[in-house]
């Protein structure tokens, strides 16, 4: 009786330890699973977070989607509500409006929607209420100025003297110049509803060019050595939007003729 008793005790441990063996492997098998999922889960939203909204904060500069993306993917929705953006003081910044159906501008706190009216008239107006695919912005209140030497003609003369200024500076970095302008070109994306966009020429369509002469001006950039095909192109270190003092004509600035301006950096 004794020895039965032993063997059918021993038994049915072995058959427990068998079973609670089992058990755990699947509650440790479960539980990987859940892992599994939640880190796919995780990694899955944040691949998505970072292609559909590129964001990228520095000391000085707030990034937002990318210039690529929107030319090559046609990624042409708004990802940032310019409204959004709660430090309005000394707040500047550029980008074009959401499907490219205009440009965007923040000049020291206030925002200017430009859209193309005709070949040779724009509407400017002053507008928070608005959206953009990729934009970059800053909030400086204290500026260097550098009065322009007679040397200091184009837009690719600014962007090597302001690489000669700045090797020390953090960047990227905001900038303006304010002056006069013995001609410009600037233009405004107008960007037919509906277009499929997988090329800049695509994202070009429409695109309206302003000529503009002996004009008082003010030029909002931005600067980077390593941000090209996010915010500036692949071809420059700079991103520009000019605005006329009279606030009347207003859009990404492709060519310049300086008479007479001033540079501005940030303070550092």
């Amino acid at each position: 009786m004794t020895c039965a008793h032993v063997r059918y005790s021993s038994n049915r441990h072995v058959v427990y330890t068998h079973v609670a063996s089992n058990l755990r492997k699947k509650k440790f098998m479960i539980k990987k699973g859940i892992v599994g999922v939640l880190i796919i889960g995780i990694f899955g939203c944040n691949s998505d977070q970072k292609k559909n909204n590129l964001n990228e904060t520095y000391p000085d500069i707030n990034i937002v989607g990318a210039m690529k993306n929107v030319m090559w993917k046609g990624e042409l929705n708004g990802i940032i509500n310019l409204d959004t953006i709660s430090n309005k003081k000394g707040l500047y910044g550029i980008g074009p409006i959401s499907y490219l159906t205009g440009e965007l501008l923040i000049n020291n706190g206030i925002s200017y929607v430009s859209k193309v009216t005709s070949d040779s008239t724009m509407i400017v107006e002053k507008s928070y209420n608005v959206s953009a695919p990729f934009f970059v912005y800053a909030n400086v209140n204290e500026w260097n100025e550098i009065e322009l030497t007679s040397e200091i003609k184009t837009i690719q003369d600014i962007g090597k003297l302001i690489d000669e200024k700045t090797t020390n500076s953090k960047r990227p970095f905001a900038f303006k110049l304010s002056g006069k302008v013995s001609k410009a070109i600037i233009h405004i994306q107008n960007l037919p509803k509906g277009t499929k966009v997988s090329s800049p020429t695509e994202a070009h369509q429409g695109q309206t060019n302003y000529e503009l002469n002996n004009e008082s001006v003010e030029i909002i950039g931005f600067f980077s050595t390593e941000h090209k095909g996010i915010f500036t192109h692949h071809d420059s270190n700079i991103h520009l939007h000019l605005i006329t003092k009279d606030l009347s004509k207003m859009g990404h600035l492709d060519e310049l003729a300086i008479e007479n301006m001033k540079l501005y950096l940030p303070k550092k």
